[in-house]
């Protein structure tokens, strides 16, 4: 709690003072405060010999301006603290700009990743595969930045059809190597697919 004193100037206000300092070594607390600083401030810089326990005593270095700036300047400090902490929670603001900022262009970067167009085979097992079923589970394949697009059968002998797809890949997202292994020839669906083979590839 902060301590006031008031008419410093005066006999009686200087004596309010003495009595207060009376045992102790601080105006408040056990280090150095504001406190000790406004009242330094406000006794004359001589109040006497009737006051030892005058501010001028108990404030380390008043004796000296220079010195007793010191204490003012480490005061003022801790306002500066205070000020600083204050001022946290723009800072968060700032850093959040900051972070859709980022995103924002993170995703126009992916916009305007590089494409590619792929025609690729999908070879069934036997003639008794269901490629109805084949072409379904191949399109139930589903990621960012991958669009099937046109199939068609073609005969291969023996009463055998394989599907030809189209497809377009965003470069940066998909990987068409890990397409195949890690989904088309996964199960379930290499319950259908036997192979899958690369036609072409284009870049967009």
């Amino acid at each position: 709690m902060a301590v006031t004193f008031s008419d410093l100037h005066t006999a009686d206000g200087l004596k309010a003072l003495e009595a207060h300092l009376a045992g102790k070594t601080y105006v408040s607390g056990d280090a150095i405060s504001k406190d000790d600083i406004k009242v330094f401030a406000a006794v004359p810089s001589k109040p006497g010999g009737e006051f030892p326990n005058g501010v001028g005593v108990n404030l380390p270095g008043a004796g000296s301006a220079p010195a007793a700036a010191a204490p003012a300047a480490e005061v003022a400090k801790d306002d500066d603290d205070d000020d600083l902490d204050l001022f946290g929670d723009e800072t968060e603001e700032d850093k959040k700009a900051a972070d859709e900022r980022a995103a924002a262009k993170a995703s126009a970067k992916k916009k305007e990743s590089g494409k590619s167009s792929v025609l690729m085979d999908v070879k069934p097992w036997d003639d008794e595969t269901d490629m109805k079923k084949l072409e379904e589970a191949v399109r139930s394949v589903q990621m960012e930045g991958l669009t099937w697009g046109a199939s068609k059968l073609v005969p291969v002998g023996y009463g055998i059809k394989k599907m030809t797809i189209m497809l377009t890949i965003v470069d940066d997202l998909v990987s068409i190597d890990s397409l195949i292994e890690d989904h088309l020839m996964e199960a379930p669906i290499n319950e259908y697919v036997q192979s899958c083979d690369i036609v072409a590839f284009n870049k967009i």
